[in-house]
């Protein structure tokens, strides 16, 4: 079966999207379209803003987001998945493209969880750290025995676990999973500490806008980063997504999810190359591409 994955924040670059805009019409109307919705010119940072203007909030999750769906939409009849999931905000991107969402509330939606998990950044100093070389249930361990704020939050691939939480007690899990003999164990150039407890705020915000958005049927399972396992009924949906916020990303018991149920052929959508990284550190008997532009 053929997969399609969506990236989420970090996968950004300068220039990003400026090749699809330039090859296609049916993307420079998608593209002028969120302008309007977002009531800024993202394509002008997205195609000549510089890394920095790329970074913030506001800008980052709308950018990636629309590569990833106008890159889907511009592929035509070509794309079809069988089976779909996103890393973190590429969930919204994934829900976009089974259908789920349409173009303009999918936007919507993600304009607002980068406002809000904006504020909830700002409301409260956090943040998170790349924990690499340990097993899974060493570093859950770990930060359960911490005082103060620190969870577990991304779970990337075997041996790469990112964890989230309050600035001290993530510095100190640190230094406790390094005695442990994590290979290593750094603070991640991040404003908050996401998919912790510390964005309950953003999803307290956030929810009250999924509620109100109409989630359809969708064309094929979404593999959601809080339950990790295929997904078809809209209310599910709904939840799970509200949940994400403060749950942990699953990203590698989504890809094991999708392996099992036939997943063959995973075909990244969006910028950068991170997902396919992942695979290959996941299960190398499947394939990982990224998608081709005719």
């Amino acid at each position: 079966m053929k997969a399609y994955i969506f990236p989420g924040q970090g996968a950004q670059f300068p220039g990003m999207g400026l090749d699809l805009y330039e090859k296609s019409v049916l993307a420079q109307e998608y593209f002028e379209k969120a302008n309007d919705i977002l009531g800024f010119s993202i394509t002008d940072i997205m195609f000549e803003g510089s890394a920095d203007q790329l970074k913030e909030t506001k800008v980052t999750q709308p950018a990636i987001f629309l590569h990833s769906v106008i890159f889907a939409k511009v592929l035509g009849d070509d794309f079809k998945p069988e089976m779909v999931a996103g890393h973190s905000l590429g969930e919204l991107s994934a829900l976009v493209a089974n259908g789920v969402l349409t173009f303009e509330d999918g936007l919507k939606l993600v304009s607002k969880r980068a406002l809000a998990m904006q504020k909830a950044c700002e409301a409260a100093p956090s943040t998170m750290a790349a924990v690499l070389g340990l097993a899974d249930n060493i570093v859950e361990e770990t930060c359960a025995q911490i005082d103060g704020v620190v969870v577990a939050a991304n779970y990337n691939c075997p041996g790469q676990l990112v964890i989230s939480g309050e600035i001290s007690a993530v510095e100190k899990a640190c230094e406790v999973l390094t005695e442990k003999g994590a290979r290593r164990a750094l603070l991640l150039p991040v404003g908050g500490a996401f998919h912790s407890p510390m964005m309950e705020p953003a999803r307290e915000e956030l929810a009250a806008a999924i509620e109100s958005t109409h989630f359809g049927k969708p064309i094929c399972a979404v593999y959601q980063n809080v339950v990790a396992k295929a997904v078809i009924n809209p209310n599910e949906i709904k939840e799970n997504l509200i949940a994400q916020l403060t749950a942990p990303v699953k990203w590698t018991q989504c890809v094991q999810a999708m392996i099992a149920d036939g997943g063959a052929e995973f075909i990244e959508i969006g910028p950068g190359k991170v997902l396919q990284g992942l695979m290959r550190k996941i299960d190398r008997s499947v394939t990982a591409s990224g998608a081709i532009l005719a």
